[in-house]
């Protein structure tokens, strides 16, 4: 007797459960977010930033990790200092050091400078750029070289986000011995 009231029990019980149930609207939702996430465009227009920014800008005054600033600003101003005084920060070129720069220049500048610095790279021999400098005809210092792989000049870009500071001296390095072979 007392299992037939403990079937009676449980047997309503589980018809109370299921007859209260709604099929066409599903039940409560714990973090509804991860089901159907609040989608944004790129770009879009947002409230989370402030005064309708639309990306949020890092704190003023940081730099980014493993980055150091530049002494001399891109300008004409900036190229004039560096020729005249910035020096390279590499006493002592190694084998190994030597071996990479050629590598660094043949992949970047040997293009349009080509691979004796005579200016006369596959893009120049086939007329995509015209006035691609020779080394030997021009005055070149180390500080004015990497001012000029930082930044670029005229029809040559900025090499600043391909190579690291440490990559710009070895291949100012180079091309100052390319300029010694000519």
């Amino acid at each position: 007797m007392k299992n037939l009231h403990k079937i009676l029990i449980l047997t309503g019980v589980v018809v109370l459960a299921t007859s209260c149930s709604d099929k066409s609207s599903p039940n409560y939702e714990f973090f509804p977010d991860m089901y159907r996430p609040v989608s944004y465009e790129t770009y879009q227009e947002t409230d989370a930033f402030k005064n309708g920014q639309q990306a949020q800008l890092p704190a003023e005054g940081t730099i980014p990790r493993g980055f150091t600033p530049e002494e001399y600003p891109d300008t004409t101003e900036g190229l004039e200092m560096a020729k005249a005084n910035l020096k390279s920060p590499l006493t002592e070129i190694s084998e190994a050091d030597a071996t990479e720069a050629k590598q660094l220049y043949t992949i970047y500048c040997a293009i349009c400078h080509g691979d004796k610095g005579d200016g006369q790279g596959n893009l120049v021999k086939r007329e995509k750029f015209l006035g691609v400098p020779n080394y030997a005809e021009r005055e070149l210092t180390e500080g004015g070289i990497y001012h000029v792989i930082t930044y670029g000049l005229n029809a040559m870009g900025s090499h600043k986000n391909q190579l690291t500071q440490h990559e710009r001296w070895l291949v100012t390095d180079y091309v100052l011995k390319l300029k010694s072979e000519l």
